[in-house]
């Protein structure tokens, strides 16, 4: 009888495969389609109109690169945070995703990625530091190595903010 060993799970290769689908009816300027992807969270249009105009109900796909940026890095920053022993209450951010004209084509020239964090007991260089390690080793920042990605991070301290600031306005009204 053969015995097959298992190699340590950190030896072990992990390949995910996620899926998406694009479809378009019609000409460029007239046509429209659908994106989805496959775990049905998805599917939204988008058109020539979306791509080019604001304004639109639909979306393109520099918008859904900016949320899948956006996500990626969060959840790295996350990631980076709590191996540190550092737990974020909260992080958001935003992506702003440059799609310009260049010569007779058009192409995504860079990403800043625009973050605000409340994590308590951490300051600021420190978070910084795991700010630029997330920007540096999250999977879609590695695929979009190709062009600029800038980050602004911000840490923001839960003291500064009154969590509740009616209760406060109604605690200084009664007292006057």
């Amino acid at each position: 009888m053969t015995t097959i060993e298992r190699p340590p799970d950190k030896l072990r290769k992990i390949v995910l495969q996620r899926r998406a689908k694009a479809e378009w009816k019609g000409d460029l300027v007239h046509g429209s389609g659908r994106l989805t992807v496959g775990s049905g969270a998805l599917n939204v249009p988008y058109s020539v109109k979306s791509r080019f105009e604001d304004g639109q109900s639909a979306t393109n796909p520099e918008e859904l690169l900016g949320a899948a940026h956006a996500g990626c890095f969060t959840m790295a920053l996350a990631a980076q945070l709590s191996r540190a022993q550092f737990a974020p209450t909260d992080i958001r951010t935003d992506a702003n995703v440059a799609f310009e004209k260049i010569g007779e084509a058009f192409a995504v020239t860079g990403i800043e990625l625009v973050t605000s964090a409340n994590v308590p007991g951490i300051d600021d260089a420190t978070f910084q530091k795991f700010v630029a390690d997330a920007k540096q080793n999250c999977p879609v920042s590695k695929a979009l190595a190709a062009i600029e990605i800038r980050v602004k991070a911000t840490l923001e301290q839960m003291a500064a903010r009154d969590p509740q600031p009616e209760s406060r306005q109604l605690r200084e009204t009664t007292k006057a």
